[in-house]
């Protein structure tokens, strides 16, 4: 049984996207997506089926019949519909039903699945965690992403923990010279005895975080896109090179790592597997340290040490636990009893 399956509202309807609703999220990259086959996403807790439409646009359902609960994601992409692989039931992008095989007077305004809000932009699908509303926004991404002549090439990576600690690894600038001593962190080994003073911006999309050494600031500066991206800037002469880098929550103990880098050289497509190789053996140092965290998911503050320079991650913790911590987005148990069709 599902994580999903076992939370109920108690008023005829279950939570999905539980402590992450109501967010917009990247959940894999563009070209994982095909228009020949239907895919499968977990998202703190609930499956999701992905497919383009018949103009290539990105959508997303529940992964779950209607009818008898089969998993759509098991099923065939047809003229840009969704075709159920158990009774054959078809589903537009907007949730639908389209086609009832055998059952042609079949009244299908109460048949439909339940569509979730999915964009594309910057290399990523998103969705919105929600179900038969409308988003109160779009999702948003730095200029970097969507600029014109930048390449962009990604790594995805499974981590067992929280997404939450894998979060606040993406914001912590101190283990740079312990956890990452050979590569990325290796030009600050000498100046840990040092008294780094930490600068957070506030922005309508979350923070910047700088880092002072001596009043001077340090190369570089980091982004926190809310509710779960890292934008890392790397100062190059002339030119741009962003980390991008996603902690999708997959249940209470699995995270999907999305880390895209958007660069505007070396924009030969063999190169890719250089740039990528490089990340992943960066990411998989973290990995093992992150794993170890107990518990795996966050606690509030008071209930671990923390120092001046863990600003970031506690500010991060804070807005978790106001503003996701014990959310969920309401679903009618019955099926037939679709919410409203999405714009």
């Amino acid at each position: 049984m599902s994580e999903r399956a076992l939370h109920s509202s108690g008023s005829g309807e279950e939570l999905l996207f539980l402590d992450f609703a109501d967010v917009w999220t990247p959940v894999t990259y563009s070209g994982q997506l095909r228009a020949e086959r239907p895919m499968k996403v977990t998202v703190a807790g609930t499956a999701l089926v992905l497919f383009r439409d018949e103009r290539g646009a990105p959508a997303a359902l529940i992964d779950r019949c209607p009818h008898r609960g089969v998993a759509l994601s098991l099923g065939r992409i047809q003229r840009g519909c969704l075709q159920c692989p158990f009774h054959g039931w078809t589903f537009n992008r907007d949730g639908d039903c389209v086609r009832v095989p055998w059952n042609p007077d079949a009244k299908r305004t109460g048949l439909g699945a339940t569509p979730v809000p999915a964009r594309e932009l910057g290399g990523h699908v998103w969705v919105h965690t929600s179900v038969g509303v409308q988003p109160p926004d779009e999702p948003t991404l730095h200029a970097s992403l969507t600029a014109r002549d930048i390449r962009l090439t990604g790594i995805e990576m499974i981590w067992n923990t929280h997404w939450t600690r894998v979060m606040e690894n993406m914001l912590d600038w101190p283990h740079l010279p312990f956890v990452h001593r050979a590569t990325i962190g290796k030009g600050l080994v000498d100046l840990v005895d040092e008294a780094m003073d930490t600068v957070i911006e506030d922005h309508p999309w979350g923070w910047r975080v700088r880092n002072v050494l001596h009043g001077l600031n340090r190369p570089g500066m980091l982004d926190f896109r809310w509710p779960n991206q890292m934008n890392l800037h790397i100062p190059l002469k002339k030119r741009s090179l962003t980390l991008a880098v996603t902690c999708v929550p997959v249940d209470s103990h699995r995270t999907r790592l999305l880390l895209i880098a958007a660069r505007d050289f070396a924009r030969w497509p063999p190169l890719d597997y250089f740039f990528n190789r490089t990340n992943r053996r960066i990411a998989n140092e973290d990995r093992a340290i992150t794993e170890s965290s107990f518990p795996a998911e966050v606690p509030p503050a008071r209930a671990e040490k923390s120092v001046r320079t863990d600003a970031p991650t506690l500010r991060f913790r804070k807005a978790y636990f106001a503003r996701l911590k014990g959310s969920g987005a309401a679903a009618a148990v019955s099926s037939s009893s679709r919410a409203s069709r999405l714009p």
